[in-house]
Parts: C-alpha cells; structure tokens; sequence
C-alpha cells in the first residue's frame, strides 16, 4: 500500500528586494533543495474543470498519506513531484498521533495540480 515515491522541493530564501528586513521564496534552480520521500501512499482526491472564454482549466489533486511510523519533512509552501509532474501542497500537513505514546503516528497532506 505504501509503494509510491515522491521529491519534495523546497524553495530556499533571498533577501526581499523591496523591503531588506524580510526574506520571500526563491524557486530558481540553485536555490531549491530536493528529497526522496519514500514508502508513501497516492490515492486520487479531487479533480475540476471550470471553462473560460479561451480557458480550460483542470485541476486534479491526490491526498498523500505516508507509513506508519514515518513523518517525512513537507511542508504547505513545498513542491512536490511525482510520476512527471510537479504538484503543490495544498494547505497544512496534518501529522496524526499515535495514540499509544503521542509521537507521530504518519502524515497526510493534499497535493494539486492546475493546467489549462
């Protein structure tokens, strides 16, 4: 059940231009960091199409649960690629106790993809 692998991609962070206190994402190619998350389950989710004059837009998402006793580092503002396609966390990653000891038990997050 726990078969797929993914990469997490983390953009890395530089110096706002407009304001020299503050740090905003970077998502150059030198900047990102990526990991293999292994042992993980990819199960469809969700999937609308809206049209627009000129437009068809399709977004599909698939919730992502991994192992028990696994608790890989995603994070809501990471990539995430999988079978050729690069997806975005959509929303927190929920990290699920386990209810012998409160450790993490596994996460679950929701990942998307827009074209059109």
């Amino acid at each position: 059940m726990f078969f797929d692998t993914i990469v997490r991609v983390r953009a890395g962070r530089r110096a706002d231009r407009g304001n020299p206190d503050a740090t905003v994402l970077d998502w150059s190619p030198g900047a990102v960091t990526r990991a293999t998350v292994t042992y993980v389950n990819v199960q469809p989710n969700t999937q609308n199409e809206t049209t627009e004059p000129g437009r068809n837009a399709v977004v599909t998402g698939w919730r992502v649960q991994s192992a028990p006793g696994t608790a890989p580092d995603v994070m809501a503002v990471d990539r995430i690629e999988w079978r050729g396609m690069t997806c975005e966390v959509q929303g927190e990653v929920a990290q699920w106790p386990d209810p012998l000891d409160g450790s993490v038990h596994h996460v679950e997050f929701t990942m998307t993809r827009a074209t059109g």
